[in-house]
């Protein structure tokens, strides 16, 4: 992996923090404070939605060998989840440019969606770190979550006093993978059939 790969990947993850992160988090308080039940709701999804990207990088701590593939499908998820909803992006249609708060929401949502397209080009200039991320040209992919490892195991370590190792982490991060694989399979075959695009944000009027 040529240098100017390396500055990419490094950019990428960092732009990864702001828009996957920071930003949502701003707006969420944001929205809470606003009373918007549509961004709110929005970004209520999200957050369950973007629980993947955390455990992907458990399991990349851990050096799972296809943890570069569930952190491409987390971002996708992500992306696909702030556009999937009909009646919140109908609801964001009919405010005005000059209502900063769905103003602000609109401008992260196409910069996610750039974001997650980017990490997806990056990803596919080493398609062999999809099946073996331990390979040497593939340690770019795992340093990002080495500052994750560092507070995951100060945390371990003070709620139980014991040392949070790259296999520990391989292990809570595939288990993880099997409760959130069971969840979306719940959610595809008995919620998605029932309510469709609808988020159902608010029952008792759009706003």
């Amino acid at each position: 992996m040529n240098v100017f790969n390396q500055i990419s990947v490094w950019l990428s993850f960092q732009l990864s923090i702001i828009f996957l992160i920071g930003i949502p988090a701003t707006l969420f308080l944001w929205s809470i404070k606003k009373r918007n039940k549509a961004v709110n709701r929005l970004l209520s999804i999200y957050w369950k939605i973007s629980l993947l990207f955390f455990i992907s990088l458990l399991l990349l701590i851990g050096k799972y060998n296809y943890a570069l593939i569930i952190t491409n499908i987390s971002t996708l998820l992500m992306t696909v989840s702030v556009w999937f909803w009909n009646d919140i992006n109908d609801e964001l249609k009919e405010y005005e440019f000059n209502y900063s708060l769905i103003t602000t929401t609109k401008v992260w949502r196409w910069s996610l969606t750039f974001i997650s397209l980017n990490f997806l080009i990056q990803s596919l200039q080493n398609l062999n770190c999809f099946s073996f991320i331990n390979s040497a040209e593939c340690t770019i992919w795992i340093q990002p979550s080495s500052n994750f490892y560092i507070i995951l195991k100060s945390l371990f370590n003070f709620f139980f006093g014991a040392n949070f190792t790259q296999p520990i982490a391989k292990f809570l991060g595939l288990f993880a993978l099997l409760i959130y694989f069971l969840g979306l399979i719940q959610w595809l075959i008995i919620k998605l059939p029932k309510n469709g695009r609808n988020s159902y944000f608010s029952e008792n009027g759009s706003k």
